[in-house]
């Protein structure tokens, strides 16, 4: 009898979802506080589909940057298929930054729904520790970074990346971050 309750979205559901997140996503990156009703028009959906969605700007807001997340965690494998495990790891870092700061907008929108959590790592933490455990091993392995270095650990290294302002000079503050993490992972490599 029960078994409807575990049944996946219905094909139109699942592309209003999508719908609501892609629309969210540009909105958002636009302005951190751009009006739910206004993301629900232009997704075409009603209030009430978009509110059993999400319930409010926060469930939007998380559910937006889980979207984008998966897409930078998917880069990882891409990467470590076509270059050098430490190359793929640092390319892989710089689609993080320009994934976190490129939308300012939406960086904001994280800022605000994510200060009572107290950190964004914990956020999506699944697929972006999945990431990270994979760029880390390949590079283990390949004797390019130092061993015993974990996601969390690697999370932790880059959380100043979250405090850089998206509206200032990014780019090179979150250039010299990243490679400052680059170097600490490198030092005591078995391959140096």
């Amino acid at each position: 009898m029960g078994q409807h309750k575990d049944a996946p979205l219905r094909s139109d559901a699942q592309r209003n979802r999508e719908r609501i997140l892609e629309v969210a996503l540009v909105e958002l990156t636009r302005a951190s506080d751009a009006p739910l009703s206004t993301i629900a028009r232009k997704a075409g959906v009603g209030q009430g589909t978009f509110y059993r969605n999400f319930p409010n700007r926060e469930a939007l807001v998380l559910e937006v940057y889980r979207y984008e997340v998966q897409q930078v965690c998917d880069a990882a494998c891409q990467l470590l298929h076509t270059r050098p495990p430490d190359q793929a790891l640092r390319e892989w870092m710089d689609r993080l930054v320009q994934y976190a700061m490129a939308k300012a907008g939406l960086a904001d929108a994280i800022r605000r729904a994510t200060s009572a959590l107290g950190s964004l790592a914990g956020v999506g933490h699944g697929p972006l520790t999945h990431a990270v455990a994979v760029l880390l091993e390949a590079n283990e392995k390949a004797g390019t970074i130092r061993p015993g270095v974990t996601p969390d650990d690697f999370l932790l290294a880059i959380a100043g990346l979250w405090q850089i302002d998206p509206h200032g000079e990014w780019q090179a503050r979150a250039g010299r971050l990243m490679d400052l993490v680059m170097d600490g992972l490198k030092a005591g490599a078995p391959g140096r």
